[in-house]
């Protein structure tokens, strides 16, 4: 079944509204419309010479320049001045020769608008003001003193026309300033989602990252444990070693799941805004959880936490994951049974943090996963989401340290 839409045609008013804010250079069929406008203006001077001023009735070489006067009219929308030349040509021997002075006027009026409406008002007063001194000048060279008062009556409708064609230039150019702050806007709305859009990926991933990387390093640890349980003494299995270590990577798989399930709604959520999807986020009141599972994975972990009021949300998310990531990688690559210091903190308007090792390993808590991964990128990027910095690099000692310094204020505000 195939559904056929009938267009809707504007209404009156709205069509009289687009012509006048639309330029009229930029008009649709402007050629013809301009033709047929031509033609009924030259019948109108057909009838006013005909019917008006029964004294004054064009000749055969009046009637030719009545007719004639009319037809640069068809081309006035491209050459608006050189058409009103072009009138004032032909009109001037017509009133030369003392025909019906008002015949010639709609044409003449007609012809001015458009160079108001198209030209800059300076060039469009200056036009009239040559026009009104030349129409002056031949009215007293060679027409009768007497019709004068008619004279300053037609050109009270002139001066009319002149401001009334720069009223509607301006109200135009004002129309299109409109139009282009309203485009100029829903490009940068557009701009702004697309930014929104590309933020929301880039947290995905770090979350995906981090939760991952986490998780798949402490089931790696707990296995181990496992296996080397039962290759140690397959004659004496230590069963109650070897389920402890099965229900961590279970206590593990599952509280990823969780983790996972809420990073991933925002990708199937479809009606609901991004922010609403996600969830609650993580925060400090976790960083135990993520203490206790580096102690199963076979970390010494001493945790240090001195923070009055709960941080804001991004604040307290960002902190998670730096400590979450750098527990992953001091599990990973500092050696057996690693010394590992946690410290969270607020000082002087932040959240300072700091996870140290002992570094047995080769690389420590801030190595990026498998060399050349994304764990140090990853915090540095959660540091600067929420304003503050962060430092990894070797301790002088021996091992590696991560420090972060979060904002609790001014940053955010900013941001927000």
């Amino acid at each position: 079944m195939h559904l056929t839409t009938t267009p809707v045609r504007p209404r009156l008013g709205e069509r009289v509204t687009a012509t006048l804010t639309r330029d009229p250079r930029t008009a649709p069929h402007a050629t013809r419309n301009d033709a047929v406008l031509a033609a009924v203006l030259a019948a109108l001077a057909a009838v006013l010479a005909a019917f008006t001023d029964t004294l004054r009735h064009p000749d055969a070489l009046g009637w030719t320049l009545l007719i004639a006067a009319h037809v640069p009219l068809v081309w006035r929308r491209r050459r608006p001045l050189l058409v009103l030349a072009a009138v004032v040509v032909l009109v001037i021997p017509y009133h030369a020769l003392d025909n019906n002075h008002g015949a010639p006027v709609p044409a003449s009026l007609v012809a001015l608008y458009t160079v108001t409406v198209t030209q800059r008002p300076a060039r469009s007063i200056l036009v009239g003001a040559a026009g009104l001194a030349l129409s002056v000048t031949v009215m007293f060279t060679f027409g009768d003193h007497k019709q004068v008062p008619d004279l300053v009556r037609t050109y009270g409708w002139v001066l009319a026309v002149l401001f009334i064609g720069i009223d509607v230039r301006y109200y135009r150019q004002y129309v299109a300033s409109l139009v282009e702050r309203a485009e100029r806007a829903e490009r940068t709305r557009e701009e702004e989602a697309r930014r929104r859009v590309a933020e929301e990926r880039l947290r995905i991933a770090r979350d995906l990252h981090d939760l991952l990387a986490h998780t798949i390093t402490l089931i790696g640890v707990q296995t181990s444990v496992a296996a080397h349980v039962l290759a140690a003494d397959p004659e004496r299995l230590d069963r109650e070693t070897i389920a402890k270590a099965l229900n961590d990577i279970a206590d593990t798989c599952r509280t990823a799941r969780g983790e996972l399930r809420t990073t991933l709604e925002v990708l199937r959520e479809q009606g609901a805004a991004a922010g609403e999807a996600r969830g609650p986020l993580p925060g400090l009141d976790g960083v135990p959880d993520l203490v206790e599972a580096a102690r199963l994975a076979g970390a010494r972990v001493l945790e240090t936490v001195r923070v009055g009021e709960a941080p804001p949300p991004a604040v307290g998310a960002a902190a998670y994951r730096i400590v979450q990531e750098a527990l992953t990688n001091a599990v990973r690559h500092a050696g057996a049974e690693p010394v590992v210091r946690v410290e969270v903190y607020e000082e002087q308007g932040a959240l300072r943090l700091a996870v140290t090792d002992d570094g047995a390993g080769d690389t420590g808590a801030g190595s990026s996963s498998d060399g050349g991964g994304f764990g140090l990128v990853g915090m540095r990027e959660r540091a600067r989401s929420v304003g503050g910095t962060l430092d990894a690099g070797p301790r002088a000692g021996g091992g590696f340290e991560v420090t972060a310094v979060l904002p609790l204020r001014g940053a955010l505000e900013g941001a927000g």
